[in-house]
Formats: C-alpha cells, structure tokens, sequence
C-alpha cells in the first residue's frame, strides 16, 4: 500500500513539472537589398517568380504595412540593429556616416543571453562588425560575381561563384560548424536585388519573353511636387545604358565596370553572349523619347527580375537547411529587403522618398507555434522594431534605449499597434532627393522638404494612393493639415529628433 501511495505522489509532482523545458528559438534574418514588394508573387507581383519567399508567406505571417524609418542601404541596417532611429543611432546617411560599433545592438544582448551570433554577407555599415560570434562581410557594396570577403580575422578572401549562392554557401557552412549547445542568430545579407541588377549566368535570359506593364504614373510630370520634380531618378533621363542597362559601346567600355570585370572567361563569355546581341540590335532601332524610355523600363525589369531568382532560389536553400537538420521547428525567420524600390513608378528607379513604393518595405516572419501560417498583418510595423521583437522572442530584455517596440503582442493581439509612423530622410547628394521627414497615418500622409527644396506635401491615401496630387494647400484640407503638423510635431517629441524640431521652429 505505502508503495502505492509512493508511486502516485511521483506522478503528481511529475505532472506539476513540464514534460520539456522551453527551448530558446534559433533566429535566422535574411536581409535583402533593394527588394520592392511590387517584386513579390505573396505581395501580388504579376510576373514575380519568387516560390521560396511565397512559401514562407505561406508557412508564416505576412506584413502588408511594413515601413522603414529612413529609405537607404546602410542606415536601414543601422537601425535593424539597434533598434533606434538614424538620429539617435548617428548613422544617417551612406555619405559621411560611419557605424558606432560601441552602441548597444540586439545581436550583444542576445550574446549576453547565450546565443551564437554572426552576420554572413552584405553589411554597408564602414566598420567592422562588433558582438558577434562571427562574421563575413562583403566589402562597401560587395561584388556580383566572383566577391571578395572581409573575414573576421583581418584577412580578405576571395570566392568564385555568384554572390547570392556565395553568401549562401558560407551561410550554410557557419551553421554547419556552429556550437549546437547554444541557440543561434544568423543574419544573412544579399547583395542582390541591388543596382546595377546583373543576374546569375544562369537566369540571363529568364525574363525576355515577358512584356511588363508600365505604371500609369510613369510618366507623371511632377505638378505641385518640386522634390518629385528636381530629382535625378528617373528611368528616362538617369538610367545609363553602360552602367545600367549594361548596352556597352565595346568590351573596353564593359571592362571598367567592376562585377563585369571581375569574371572569369567562361562566366564572360555568357554574359557576351546575352548582352551583346541586345546592343547591337539596338544600333538600328530608332525611337521616340517616350518609346525610348518604355524600352530602358523593359530592360531595367528584366534585368532586376533575372536578379532576384537567385536571391529566391538562395531563401529556397535556407529554408531546405533548415528542414533537412531538423531546425525549421524551433527557428524565427525573418524576410525583409533593408527598403523599398521604385518598379517604374513616378518613372523612377531607387529609393529615398517617403512616398508608399520606397517607404514601404516587404517583411515576412515564420515562428512555428507560435504564429498563424498563412496570415496576414494589416497594421504598422517598422523596421525599428526587428531588434526588440527578436529580443522578446528569445525572452531577453528590451533595453531602454531602443524606440521600437516587440510586435509579437501585436501579433497576438495581447498589444496596440501604431497609429502613426515617423520617416526621416538625411542625404543631399546622389539622385537628388531632397531631406525630408514626415509622418503617416492610416489615410493621411505629411511630408517636409527642406534643404534642396524647401516646402510642405500632403497626401490623402485613400482618395490618391498613388501620390499624385499634394493637397497642402487645399482649404478643404485646412483641418487635415493642423491635425498632421500637430501629429508630425508628437512624433518629433516622441523620438527626440532635434534636428527636425529645429527645422519646424524655424518657421513652418
């Protein structure tokens, strides 16, 4: 009887035990460059081709209002981790900023809580990466073909091969070696879909067939938007037919540019193959400047949907590693380009602006268990809160110096979502664009130009979604205007941006 007794206390107190201790989940963060959501087949892209990046849309949540605070390379990372915006990180532009490496990141909390950490790929930050188990880095912009790498240990190593597949190579072999007594935070970063979009070998061609249509705004003419109007962006008059469009005059003229110069004959030899052949069929084809502009946006869009196949392909082998060594259960991926990107929209290429196509950036988030597969997220979220959201899910704190916030309650619905969002644009120089900040709410957006041009914008989002028409000085929206400004001033305040609040006192 006593040993009755004995076995069944066992069983109640293992019954009041877990049954297995909760593991922290491992963390993979694949960060692209120059990615537009319009380039998406999950985010409705018509002739994307993108199945790997649709699959963990399919198996994880998708954002439909993901935004960045400032739309450029390198200080869309600087906030990635540190969780702050540029002026507050002190890396505002990829003119004469440089990273503070001493800062606080989440990649060093996350050290502090017993993961192994590392950055394998593009960084664009100009200095070297500190906290991290490891790192490999493609050097400035990195290389399409044949990169070199800044190793950890001070060496530069050279890699033969396309970057995207490279990048992922030594991805999958740092996971391979890692110390699998500890969780893990892997940030992958891509070169591609970067300017100047020279596709793998073996996808030039992929998109010849394909007519894309052309934006109906794609000749807009700027009316009432002088930032719009003085920008130097635009597919018609900015895209170079070397540089760009890779239409070379001779191989001389081929060989000063640095990805087509770095490859070997044989990687050579395909891309003269491919090119050459449009170059030449073009000396006999006489256009109009409107047809000659429709032809550079066919080319541009053949040339960056070639590019990101590899980049897809390579999310697609990420995903596979993780299957085939039993991780994907237990592991967060995180999709998402550093900003948006113009597909021909206002007749533009690149980024910068606070208008919905550069604003905006893709992200998509898989957590097994814990989030819904195949949802979608209406509400703001922000590249600002992929540092605290990590740290909440590894169950580290949140220090105090970071702005964003966890979007996991969010998700959950346990937390509030933003009602606003706050941009800060800084640099002066390539393209054009004007600085600017602004704020933007669920219909409404504000913007202030200052600098290059030097004047106010508002747009109301659902009567004009594609930003044509500023209505600042509207007196229909004299009420609008007053609630932005205020609500633009509280965001200012909110995130202690002096240099805007100085701005704004200087005469609105």
């Amino acid at each position: 009887m006593k040993s009755i007794r004995t076995a069944i206390a066992c069983v109640l107190m293992l019954g009041a035990l877990p049954l297995k201790a909760q593991r922290k989940p491992n963390i993979v963060l694949i960060i692209s460059d120059d990615h537009a959501f319009q380039a998406i087949g999950a985010y409705g892209g018509r002739e994307a081709r993108t199945p790997n990046i649709d699959r963990l849309a399919m198996e994880g949540v998708r954002f439909n209002r993901a935004y960045v605070t400032n739309s450029i390379c390198g200080p869309s990372r600087a906030v990635i981790l540190t969780g702050k915006h540029s002026h507050k990180n002190g890396f505002k532009d990829n003119e004469h900023s440089r990273f503070d490496g001493s800062q606080n990141t989440f990649i060093k909390e996350l050290g502090k809580a017993g993961y192994n950490t590392a950055w394998i790929g593009k960084w664009h930050l100009e200095t070297r990466p500190e906290g991290f188990s490891y790192w490999q880095i493609l050097p400035g912009q990195g290389h399409y073909y044949n990169p070199d790498f800044q190793m950890m240990d001070g060496s530069r190593k050279n890699f033969e091969g396309y970057v995207s597949n490279v990048v992922e190579d030594e991805a999958e072999k740092w996971l391979s070696g890692r110390d699998t007594s500890k969780p893990f935070c892997l940030v992958i970063g891509h070169k591609a879909t970067h300017r100047t979009w020279i596709p793998d070998t073996t996808d030039m061609g992929a998109f010849e067939n394909t007519t894309f249509e052309l934006p109906a705004n794609f000749f807009d003419k700027y009316e009432g938007r002088e930032a719009a109007r003085v920008q130097e962006m635009s597919i018609s008059e900015s895209m170079r037919m070397g540089y760009d469009l890779k239409m070379f005059g001779d191989s001389a003229e081929a060989n000063r540019e640095g990805s087509i110069k770095r490859m070997n004959p044989a990687q050579r030899a395909k891309f003269d193959a491919f090119y050459n052949p449009i170059a030449d069929g073009l000396k006999t084809v006489r256009f109009t400047a409107e047809g000659f502009a429709q032809w550079k946006f066919q080319r541009y869009m053949r040339d960056y949907m070639s590019t990101a196949l590899s980049l897809d392909r390579n999310i697609g082998r990420t995903l596979d590693y993780l299957d085939r060594n039993g991780l994907a259960e237990n592991t967060i991926v995180i999709y998402m380009s550093d900003q948006g990107f113009y597909m021909g929209e206002h007749g533009w290429f690149d980024k910068r602006f606070m208008y919905e196509e550069s604003f905006r950036t893709p992200m998509i988030i898989r957590y097994p268990g814990k989030l819904k597969p195949g949802s979608v997220n209406n509400d703001f979220v922000m590249n600002l809160d992929i540092a605290p959201t990590l740290l909440d899910a590894a169950g580290a704190a949140v220090t105090a110096d970071m702005q964003g916030k966890s979007f996991l309650p969010v998700l959950a619905r346990k937390g509030k979502a933003r009602k606003a969002i706050y941009y800060h644009y800084y640099e002066n120089g390539e393209h054009a664009v004007s600085p600017h900040f602004g704020v933007r709410t669920e219909r409404y957006k504000l913007i202030r130009f200052y600098k290059r041009v030097n004047g106010w914008e508002l747009y109301d989002l659902k009567k004009d979604p594609s930003e044509m028409k500023n209505v600042f000085n509207d007196v229909k929206y004299r009420k609008i205007k007053a609630m932005m400004i205020s609500e633009l001033q509280g965001q200012i305040g909110k995130y202690e941006d002096t240099d805007a609040m100085g701005i704004l006192r200087a005469g609105l």
